[in-house]
């Protein structure tokens, strides 16, 4: 027989925990949370760093890239990178990487690229086995201290290696370079800053921990992109922004032209070409906007005729930017042309703020500015304390040695008689100078050549300064006031290499409230063009191009589907907006520039707007500033409505005549400027004549009643002018109308029954 197979010491199904899945789910939920909260997409305030960049910049200095040693390729940087520290994909480490390099992305970069490391365009970076690369000078100054003692050392992922918990450097990073990060349930966006600017703000909060939030805000100013642009928010608004952490600013993209030979258009962005003609010239755009991206946007706006002012666009961008707009005519407004491009592309976009940051226990806290420096400044203070101490421990290792070689020196002739006497000089010499053990080893290990009277006056030299040091180090540990003191002054050592005269320091993004718009409407971008509006039964809008003869019966000769036909035309114009009335009540605006064209038989309108499907049309006319509407149901109620009141900016339309149980917006008539009186005529053919004065105007409702009824319901309404008496359409053929002027027997209150109408008056009980 076969031997039978050992079976495992313990039963898997014993593993199995039997526990209510909501909450088994949950627990595992929050550790994901947290652990991309705090170990992924927010930054650390004190270095300004999320765990991937951090173990980049380590890596990197592992690898000895400083900036004035050679680059390594990238793939080196990242194998070393995901193979020790980062357990991730080596995309997300490389990507990661390339940011760090980009002069566009960080404001002060902290690798520097050799190879192609993508562009403002858009474009990615080339693989990394095609690149190199090293620290900059920035990224060494906020590692600076890695070596003191600084910062505690953690075990890597798989505890093989250690990396340090952050970066000790005294370069302000969070502010200076921003970060963006989306984490579980919040999310973190800050913009970079002027490096000077933080350190000034630093310096005047060390001297005044009281000091007040306007008076940060006179030093800090606000955002300093990389790729500059100007903020154009009050300065109000950006304070109240940084007070509590939250906010959003609008960065708009700059206009300049520094080839142009005058002052004036340098700053306006304009190229003057000689016989009047102009362009403008765009230098800077908006951080986060590529400008490939950019330069679709306004060809895909002059292409749908949404810019008639601009003829064309060019990118002639080398290192700097440089987006060439030619306008349609010399006679186009410079700033009509500039507001148009704010409004319809990302030459204008908004940041918003959040300064949601891991404060030093690892919580994620939203901080105004204030309190962010506050934090920061307290966490540079322990750095220097903890500094401080590695010195002194230091310090007083070497005093140790020192004064032991002293003695040896003093002592020479006995501590060689012991040397080359005793089987074990170690215990001997200890007992007899009174050394220590650290001492004792190091007079035995002391070279030979070591022993000349030199070495002698050296050591005592080198006693006295260590004990100076040590003194001052002290001084430094118990004093608060000498801590804040030395901070202050490694600051200003720091901010000389980004002063506001210097190629890196200098200010990018210009903070100052834009002039008030120009005053513009976007109808005043569509080329004015005469069409033909018209509106099937079942729905089918199209625009045919100029105006169309629309017959005898006011609709055309148009084909359409099987089953469909004629309901709505007009003739308008392009700038023209159409308010569409459905039966529920509800109004619709569709500008005229925006609708299909009539070679085939259009679009449904139900793909413009949002009209249920078995919901049928009421009306359709053309908008006219200052036009009123009279509007009725089918229950006899209604009001007279302000055309102005009707337009609606959605698809969802907007609510005007509010119905109930199964009536129905029936009557919608333009009402004439010297129109006085409302004819009603029910389906019972009982006609009534009233004042137009007892009418309300409103903006939305019900409305009042125009005609009781006993059964049945409205038919028709129309305005007209009692003087010129009340007309209807003839019946059979041709345009012919009949007019009645004596229409007083008809002439009741507002809301009587009526009676019949005179004689001739159609069949189908419509005006």
């Amino acid at each position: 027989m076969s031997e039978v197979t050992d079976l495992p010491a313990e039963d898997p199904f014993d593993q199995i925990v039997d526990a209510p899945f909501d909450s088994a789910l949950e627990e595992r939920y929050l550790v994901y949370a947290l652990s991309t909260i705090t170990a992924r997409s927010l930054p650390d305030l004190r270095d300004g760093l999320k765990p991937v960049h951090r173990r980049l910049l380590w890596t990197m200095r592992q690898l000895k890239l400083a900036p004035d040693s050679t680059f390594k390729k990238s793939a080196r940087v990242v194998g070393e990178v995901i193979g020790k520290y980062h357990p991730h994909g080596d995309t997300a480490a490389y990507d990661a990487m390339v940011r760090l390099a980009q002069d566009f992305s960080l404001r002060y970069p902290l690798v520097e690229g050799q190879g192609n490391f993508g562009n403002i365009d858009g474009d990615n970076a080339a693989a990394y086995r095609y690149t190199e690369a090293r620290l900059t000078k920035t990224a060494m100054q906020l590692m600076e201290g890695l070596d003191a003692g600084t910062v505690d050392f953690i075990p890597t992922y798989n505890g093989e290696e250690h990396e340090p918990e952050l970066m000790p450097g005294l370069f302000p990073n969070l502010l200076a370079n921003g970060a963006s990060g989306i984490a579980v349930g919040m999310a973190t966006n800050i913009p970079s800053h002027n490096v000077a600017e933080v350190i000034d703000a630093t310096l005047e909060l060390i001297d005044n921990p009281h000091v007040e939030h306007e008076r940060l805000m006179e030093l800090f100013q606000g955002p300093d992109f990389a790729t500059g642009g100007h903020v154009v928010d009050s300065k109000e608004s950006i304070a109240e922004a940084y007070a509590t952490g939250r906010g959003s600013f609008r960065v708009r993209g700059v206009f300049h032209a520094p080839e142009a030979d005058k002052k004036d258009d340098q700053e306006a962005g304009i190229e003057r070409l000689g016989g009047g003609q102009w362009q403008l010239v765009i230098s800077e755009i908006p951080y986060q906007v590529q400008k490939g991206k950019l330069i679709e946007q306004i060809a895909q706006a002059i292409a749908d005729k949404k810019l008639p002012i601009l003829d064309d666009v060019r990118d002639e961008s080398d290192e700097q930017i440089r987006i060439v707009l030619v306008p349609r005519s010399r006679n186009v407004d410079p700033e009509l042309l500039k507001e148009s491009i704010f409004k319809l592309t990302d030459m204008e976009t908004r940041f918003g703020l959040n300064l949601n940051v891991l404060d030093a226990s690892r919580t994620p806290m939203v901080m105004g500015l204030k309190e962010l420096l506050q934090n920061w400044v307290a966490s540079q203070i322990e750095i220097l304390q903890r500094r401080t101490q590695y010195r002194l421990d230091q310090i007083a290792k070497r005093l140790e040695l020192v004064e032991g070689y002293i003695i040896a020196f003093l002592n020479l002739d006995r501590v060689i008689e012991i040397i080359r006497t005793e089987d074990e000089p170690k215990p001997v010499m200890m007992k007899e100078f009174n050394l220590t053990d650290r001492q004792t080893e190091a007079i035995l290990n002391m070279r030979l050549r070591s022993l000349r009277k030199l070495e002698e006056m050296q050591l005592r030299d080198e006693k006295t300064a260590l004990l100076e040091e040590q003194d001052e180090l002290q001084k430094l540990l118990d004093s608060p006031a000498r801590q804040r003191t030395r901070l202050k002054r490694d600051l200003k050592a720091l901010r000389k290499d980004y002063a506001e005269d210097t190629d890196l320091g200098a200010r990018r993004t210009r903070i100052e409230e834009a002039a008030p718009a120009v005053e513009f409407s976007m109808d005043a971008m569509i080329e004015k063009e005469p069409v033909t509006v018209v509106l099937s039964k079942k729905g089918w809008i199209r625009a045919a191009k100029g105006h169309v003869d629309l017959g005898e019966d006011g609709c055309g000769d148009f084909k359409y589907k099987e089953g469909d036909g004629a309901a709505f035309a007009s003739h308008c114009q392009t700038t023209d907006k159409i308010l569409i009335a459905a039966e529920n009540g509800r109004f619709y605006t569709l500008g005229c520039d925006k609708l299909p064209g009539a070679r085939g038989f259009g679009e449904p309108i139900q793909s413009m707007i949002d009209l249920e499907a078995e919901t049928r049309i009421a009306g359709m006319i053309v908008h006219q500033d200052g036009g009123r509407l009279l509007l009725a149901s089918t229950i006899g109620k209604g009001f007279v409505a302000e055309t102005k009141e009707l337009l609606a900016e959605t698809k969802k339309g907007k609510q005007v005549v509010n119905l109930k149980n199964d009536a129905k917006l029936q009557v919608m008539r333009e009402i004439a400027a010297e129109h006085d009186h409302v004819a009603c005529v029910g389906d019972n053919r009982k006609l009534v004549v009233f004042n137009l004065e007892e009418v309300p105007v409103l903006g939305r409702g019900q409305g009042v009643t125009l005609q009781r009824y006993r059964d049945g319901g409205l038919s028709d309404a129309k305005t007209f002018t009692l003087e010129e008496g009340l007309s209807w359409q003839m019946g059979g053929k041709g345009d012919r109308t009949r007019t009645e002027n004596e229409i007083w027997q008809w002439k009741v209150a507002r809301g009587g029954a009526g009676r019949l109408p005179p004689q001739g008056f159609p069949k189908d009980n419509t005006f």
